[in-house]
């Protein structure tokens, strides 16, 4: 991962890391707003024996790839805070 070098002609360090603070907040509220979305087994039973387990499975790799995007914005806050 790319992690911003600080120096005299970039952007500031505190700008960095607030930019990187509120995309964190927006993407932890996306994750607890996808969260309550729901995926129950009686929405889904209609469209075959599988339909309920593709469904949550779906559900589950969109809440997997927000997360990987909440670590990657922790690690690049991390990484830019030591410079």
């Amino acid at each position: 991962m790319m992690i911003p070098t600080l120096h005299l002609n970039g952007t500031g360090k505190q700008s960095l890391l607030s930019e990187l603070e509120t995309a964190h907040a927006a993407v932890t509220a996306a994750i607890d707003a996808l969260r309550q979305v729901t995926v129950h087994g009686r929405d889904y039973y209609v469209q075959g024996e599988h339909a309920y387990h593709q469904a949550r499975h779906e559900m589950d790799a969109r809440l997997a790839a927000l997360s990987s995007v909440v670590d990657d914005l922790l690690n690049m806050h991390l990484a830019i805070e030591q410079q």
